[in-house]
Order: structure tokens, then C-alpha cells, then sequence
């Protein structure tokens, strides 16, 4: 996004200072995306002869020969009309003794993709690809490498017109900018017809694509239906349009940069396949802001596909209603969910479950385990510790758990390890209060109190739990308090480090406190102590075929 200076510089081009000899012979390459078409063909013509503007509007250049390099793509979609577009462009790069690269192309599976944007893609893969190659070869930064296309003012308004009938947002409004990245387009400002006009002058000529008077596509019944219409009621049109995309992209530009900016300070916790955002900061955000939040953190996670309209739109009305979920392209599952708005990717999903834990409750886990929790009080003139211990050795065998099993919502003695198979699995004893949920509330919730008297965030109690992430630390119990790198912790469990995403992790929220690595150590912030009234029981073990599997 251009700065005051740098916009009104592009109105008003300051004549180009002399550039130094070894900046002049700068090895970075520029490719030119040349089909053999006049507009691209005006393109080579002119980065060989004249000058381009290759300084996002600040003024016209000339470009070092040796930087220049020609691609070619052969789609093979005309017949004898392709390679005809092929030789022409060999015969046109001999001429100008450019170096050319051709690529050939098949469409045999466009995977619900249309022909016109599966071959956009296959010509930008290939410059990328060509320009990686010639940085390589060089030893340039790809950063000042350069891919020149030769968008027209007249691509730029038949797009905004496409866009707009499709529907579009500001950014697809916006049409085709200037520069995105690496991709320069220095005719974006001249029309079709004044590039035919330079080359007709030139004596050059160039190929025609008969496809392009087939108005059964949209672009070419915009550019012979549409365009000379509305240009009957303005004679500037490409101007006109053209200085709307600029200032529709600028805007859109600024509003995403306030976008990742709340997205930032929105995010509980990130890691691959997996984003959770405070749903409270998002449902606060300005609707046009909310908007682009999501987008942005589904780019994230599934780059290559497309969000429409209509996805943003349910996945905030989840986070608007404070409950549901909805189901992205690509697979995401987008859940609202205990104040939080999670998005995780289907092979996410079929890694370590990550979510939340009801207290009580399950969830399922990786390796076809599942991780249950449980709510005991201390029998009265008990010591909790030593209670607790029992507990974690499956000694005992009943306690008082919430809610009751009849659901009745009364206490009520059931076993909690009736076997000696049981008192094998992986426990943790975690003393509630410890948590943050008073005991009054709990019991409260048992009874079937009244909501309006227990606080909403205590309606349910929940733990987070996901797998470990770079950075986390706890306070391993036994060590009196002080802190350990949670990789430390499993270098000395043994844990190989290739298995260590499916060692559960639970906490008090997402980006929370280590409360307990499953089946590895308990944080000594949360053990029962000898003030301990109410314990939270977790246990780890393997799905039966009675359990069956929860969907998480």
C-alpha cells in the first residue's frame, strides 16, 4: 500500500535520477509473461526499447538487457494455433536475442476448476518456478527478482465488471493491482487500443486469438457488450474505473492491515492445522473487520482454497450466537464453542484431538485412546492427600461423583475404578479450587441450581487440551515451583521427539497453564494439598468397542 509521498508521485512522476552503473547491472532477474498476444507482445517490445515502471508507479526506467528473460506457456488448448503462438514468440525473442523459456501445459483434470483459472494458475506456477531456477543461477535474492505481465487498463475495468457481477467484496472490486509481491503489471495504466496503436507504428505485428470473440465466456461479453455500452456514457471509462480499483485497493489494503493487526491480538493459540480465537474479541470487532479476521486466519490453514461470502457469514453468526459450528471448503471445521472460536483442518482432526474437555466428561484422543474427567469431594475427616493418592492408585471404590449417573442431577456413589485393569490407567488428581471453580458452584451445577445463580463461565467446567507446542513451560511437580521447558520434560521421559505430537496436553484455556502432560507429570500449581475439598479426576485410556469413538 503506497504512503502519500509515493502516490501522488505516481500522479505527478518526478523525472527518474540517473541510476549508479553497478545498481544498472543488478543481476536480478525480470521475466516477461509473453503469449504472443499485442498487448504482451508491446510488453517485450517496450522493456527492450523503452522504459517500464517497475517502482510501483514512481516512475519509468530502463531495464538492463542481461536481466531479461521470456516465458512462454503452450496450453495446447488451439490445436495448430498454440504452437503457431509458440513459434511466433520463439521467432520474436530470436529477434531481440532474449533467452526463452516454453512450458507446455495439459488440462486433462481441472478438479472443479474452471479452464480460464486453472490455466491462470498454470502460467503463474511456471514464472514462479523460472524465476526460483534463475536466482538460483545467479545467487540473487528472489525479493528483487521481477515477473512482468502485461494487464491493460481495458483487463483492468472487464475484471472489475466480472467481479461485480459475481458479487464480489472491495478486494475483488479492486480488480488487478499493480504489483502483488514479486508480479509487476507497468501497462496497467494503457489501454488494448494504444498498444495496438505502438505496435502498428513499430511495424510489428502479433497474434490473435480467435476464442476471444466467443461471448459464451464472461470476460469476452464484457469487453464486446458491456464495455462499449458503458463507455457510450463515459468516454473515460478506463480511467475512471482504473482510479476507482486504485482506491478501492488501497482501502482494502489498509482495512487488512487492521485485520491482521486484531487478528493478532485475537489469537489464544496457533499451531499446524489448528487456530483458536477469542470469540469475545472477535463478536466485539466491526462486522467489515470480523470479516477479513476470518479469511485471514482460513488462509492460514487451507491457502489453496477459496472462501466465499456465504462461509464468512455463517462461521460469524456461530460466533455471533455464541454456540454452533459450520463446515469450510477444504474440510475445516469451524466450532463456537466455551468463549471460543476454533478452526482445525481435517488432518488436524485425525492428529491429537485439540479442544475442550467438559468437566465431567470425554474426549477423544490420538491412537484410539480417550481422555474422561470426573468431579470427587473428599469424604469428610479424610486426609485429600492421601486420598488423592488413592485415587491415582485405584485404590478405592466409590466415591462421590458429579453429575449422577441416574441423571437425576443428585450426588450419587458409583465406582470410579472397579477393577484392577482400571486402577492401571494414567491418572491425574487435580485439586479444582486450584482451577479457578469454586466449590459452591460445582454444587450448585449438580443440584440443578438455577443458571441465574451460578456465573455463566462456571455453567460448565472445561479444560483445554492439545498437544505440546514450541515454547511451553510448567512447573513440574516436585521441583517447588520452579519453571521447565515442557521439551525438557519429555527429553527426559524418553519420549521420541516424532511422537510427541500425540502426548496430550492439558490446560486451563488454549495458550493456558500446563495443568497435566498426560500419563508424564502434573503441574505443582495444581496438586491437592491438605486444604484440597474437591478433586478433578482425569483418566486416559483406550477406546473399547462399548465407548465407541466421540466425534470431537
Amino acid at each position: 500500500m503506497p504512503t502519500v509521498s509515493q502516490h501522488f508521485a505516481r500522479l505527478h512522476p518526478m523525472p527518474a535520477r540517473a541510476e549508479h552503473p553497478t545498481r544498472m547491472q543488478a543481476p536480478a532477474p525480470v521475466v516477461l509473461m509473453v503469449s504472443g498476444g499485442a498487448d504482451s507482445t508491446a510488453l517485450l517490445v517496450m522493456a527492450c526499447t523503452s522504459k517500464l515502471d517497475l517502482r510501483d508507479g514512481r516512475g519509468p526506467s530502463r531495464i538492463a538487457r542481461e536481466r531479461l528473460h521470456v516465458l512462454h506457456v503452450n496450453h495446447h488448448l488451439r490445436g495448430e494455433a498454440s504452437d503457431g503462438d509458440e513459434r511466433f514468440v520463439r521467432e520474436l525473442c530470436a529477434r531481440y536475442g532474449l533467452p526463452l523459456c516454453v512450458e507446455h501445459a495439459s488440462f486433462t483434470d481441472l478438479s472443479g476448476k474452471n479452464l480460464e483459472a486453472a490455466a491462470r494458475e498454470v502460467r503463474y506456477a511456471a514464472a514462479r518456478r523460472y524465476v526460483r531456477e534463475l536466482c538460483e543461477q545467479t545467487g540473487a535474492p528472489r525479493s528483487a527478482a521481477r515477473i512482468l505481465t502485461a494487464h491493460t487498463a481495458s483487463d483492468r475495468v472487464e475484471t472489475f465488471f466480472m467481479n461485480a457481477i459475481k458479487g464480489s467484496g472491495p478486494a475483488g472490486l479492486s480488480s488487478i493491482p499493480r504489483r502483488r509481491n514479486i508480479i509487476v503489471r507497468p501497462l496497467i495504466d494503457m489501454s488494448h487500443a494504444e498498444l495496438c496503436r505502438f505496435l502498428e507504428v513499430a511495424g510489428i505485428g502479433w497474434r490473435e486469438d480467435e476464442s476471444n470473440e466467443d461471448v459464451s465466456y464472461l470476460r469476452n461479453f464484457i469487453r464486446h457488450r458491456v464495455v462499449p455500452v458503458a463507455t457510450e456514457r463515459n468516454g473515460n471509462l478506463e480511467r475512471a474505473i482504473g482510479a476507482t480499483c486504485d482506491i478501492l485497493g488501497e482501502e482494502d489494503a489498509f482495512m487488512s492491515q487492521l485485520a491482521a493487526r486484531s487478528l493478532r491480538a485475537c489469537v489464544r493459540r496457533e499451531q499446524e492445522g489448528l487456530i483458536v480465537l477469542d470469540a469475545a474479541r472477535l463478536a466485539s470487532a466491526e462486522v467489515a473487520i470480523a470479516r477479513r479476521m476470518v479469511r485471514l486466519a482460513y488462509r492460514g490453514l487451507a491457502p489453496e482454497e477459496r472462501l466465499e461470502m456465504r462461509h464468512v457469514e455463517a462461521a460469524l453468526a456461530c460466533v455471533a450466537a455464541g454456540e454452533g459450528s459450520v463446515t469450510l471448503p477444504g474440510g475445516v471445521d469451524a466450532r463456537m464453542e466455551f468463549g471460543t472460536f476454533t478452526m482445525r483442518t481435517a488432518a488436524a482432526r485425525e492428529r491429537l484431538a485439540a479442544g475442550w474437555l467438559p468437566v465431567p466428561g470425554r474426549m477423544p484422543l490420538a491412537n484410539h485412546t480417550v481422555i474422561e474427567s470426573g468431579i470427587v469431594r473428599v469424604p469428610h475427616g479424610e486426609d485429600p492427600i492421601a486420598f488423592a493418592r488413592s485415587c491415582a492408585d485405584g485404590k478405592i471404590g466409590t466415591g462421590t461423583f458429579f453429575p449422577g449417573a441416574d441423571g437425576s442431577g443428585k450426588k450419587v456413589p458409583v465406582p470410579i475404578f472397579p477393577s484392577a485393569q482400571e486402577a492401571s490407567l494414567l491418572t491425574a488428581c487435580i485439586d479444582a479450587a486450584a482451577l479457578g471453580y469454586a466449590e459452591r458452584d460445582l454444587e450448585r451445577l449438580a443440584e440443578s441450581s438455577p443458571a441465574g445463580a451460578i456465573p455463566a463461565e462456571a455453567l460448565t467446567a472445561r479444560l483445554w487440551v492439545d498437544a505440546p507446542a514450541p515454547g511451553d513451560v510448567m512447573c513440574p511437580l516436585g521441583m517447588h515451583g520452579r519453571s521447565k521447558k515442557l521439551s525438557d520434560i519429555l527429553g527426559a521421559a524418553r519420549v521420541p521427539v516424532a511422537e510427541r505430537e500425540g502426548v496430550p496436553v492439558v490446560r486451563t484455556a488454549p495458550g493456558g497453564a500446563v495443568v497435566w502432560v498426560g500419563g508424564i507429570r502434573l503441574d505443582d500449581r495444581f496438586k491437592c494439598t491438605a486444604a484440597t475439598r474437591l478433586l478433578i479426576i482425569l483418566k486416559i485410556k483406550p477406546v473399547t468397542a462399548s465407548d465407541g469413538r466421540v466425534d470431537g
